[in-house]
């Protein structure tokens, strides 16, 4: 293969970073570049944005440095034994990229991943130098989200949290046994013991000295990590149990879900699942029910372990247990109120504002912003009552999507 252009090595690599889910620049520090020094802006303002065929939404310049890769794990496509096509950036090409790119309004910044090449030091390193210079050269003042390689040294990875907003390291799988099986040069605990070292180094730097003053900035937008979803055949309540331990021992920001797709090479040995998009939406859709609702892993996906992909998580913990309800929205505590559907965290909050001023009904609630034709059978209100609609045997039928023929050809 002849030497590729730089249009054709973006095209290449911009295509194989699709792999990597953890691409968000919410939650750093706000930065800009208002005052007329340096480059780019953490905020959204001005950004072209692009969406990606499964719908997310990309206001960064993510690439990979490199689909080279010395690990050969079975799940990606980048994996030393696969016959992909091979492109690599040099660092100061991907520093002229990201500052072209801002420069015309495409991104507010830099997502960087990376194969292995000759170790994972060298690879780091060459990322650190990216950072580095667009900071330091370039003054730039944009987004930047590096991923980590745990393999790294310790000292590498602080460098990379001094310099980017948001680092991840990818756990992978949901399960050890599952990484030792499908990926095992990498090591679980040598993942999970770099992923520690980023929180311990993130909360020594929030800590005030003697004088009060605070350390340089580490990772201000946090920690994330990646989990692939059928992969390795775990089911949704593993996941699921493996998120809330991540986000416990680990303070993540985030855990990105991302749907496995079949990698054509017969020298792929893995469990033959196949699961659709829907399947990574309702488990980000239970993610958020863990973090900001209350519910726990095992009440999501109980029994065989699998979210419905016909209703919401929600919606299916509410029909499993009828009878937590229907709740009075005039009476009902904040917890059992965030378990009704179609009440989100907002429209919780303003319902106990509001009827601090007189018991609340059906318009009331519409007015609030709550999807009541969702809560109908849910909830009492001061002119509502479900009646025998909380009970009814064909209540799922009302919310689950029509019945399809299935095309023959």
């Amino acid at each position: 293969m002849g030497k590729l252009s730089l249009q054709e090595k973006l095209a290449l690599l911009s295509d194989a970073a699709k792999y990597d889910a953890s691409c968000a620049s919410s939650g750093t520090t706000r930065r800009d570049s208002k005052d007329g020094k340096g480059l780019g802006s953490t905020e959204g303002s001005g950004i072209c944005h692009a969406y990606a065929p499964d719908g997310r939404c990309i206001s960064l310049l993510k690439i990979l440095m490199t689909n080279f890769c010395i690990y050969d794990c079975a799940y990606c496509i980048n994996r030393v034994s696969s016959g992909v096509a091979r492109a690599r950036f040099t660092p100061e090409e991907v520093v002229h990229l990201t500052i072209e790119f801002y420069r015309r309004n495409y991104i507010e910044g830099l997502f960087l991943s990376s194969g292995i090449i000759r170790s994972p030091d060298d690879t780091m390193a060459d990322m650190v130098r990216i950072a580095r210079m667009l900071r330091e050269d370039h003054n730039f003042r944009g987004y930047i989200h590096l991923k980590t390689i745990p393999d790294a040294a310790p000292e590498l990875i602080e460098q990379a949290g001094l310099l980017a907003d948001r680092l991840s390291m990818n756990v992978e799988l949901p399960t050890d046994a599952g990484l030792k099986a499908y990926a095992p040069e990498k090591n679980a605990a040598g993942i999970r013991r770099a992923m520690g070292g980023v929180r311990a180094r993130k909360e020594a730097a929030a800590e005030k000295s003697h004088t009060g003053k605070r350390g340089a900035k580490f990772a201000p937008a946090g920690q994330s990590t990646q989990l692939i979803v059928g992969a390795d055949g775990a089911n949704d309540a593993t996941i699921l149990q493996s998120s809330t331990r991540l986000y416990g021992d680990y303070k993540l920001k985030r855990v990105y879900y991302s749907a496995f797709s079949p990698i054509p090479d017969s020298t792929a040995k893995l469990p033959l699942i196949k699961p659709p998009l829907i399947r990574e939406h309702r488990l980000y859709q239970a993610d958020w029910l863990m973090r900001f609702y209350g519910f726990e892993a095992d009440e999501i996906a109980p029994d065989a372990g699998m979210l419905d992909l016909e209703i919401d998580p929600k919606l299916a913990w509410a029909l499993a247990n009828r009878h937590a309800f229907p709740v009075d929205v005039n009476t009902g505590a904040r917890a059992a109120l965030l378990r009704v559907p179609g009440f989100g965290t907002k429209s919780v909050q303003r319902i106990l504002a509001a009827r601090r001023n007189g018991a609340l009904g059906y318009a009331d609630l519409k007015r609030i912003g709550a999807l009541v034709k969702k809560a109908q059978p849910f909830i009492v209100a001061r002119d509502w009552s479900p009646g025998a609609l909380t009970d009814a045997a064909n209540l799922r039928a009302r919310f689950a999507p029509p019945p399809e023929q299935l095309s023959l050809f």
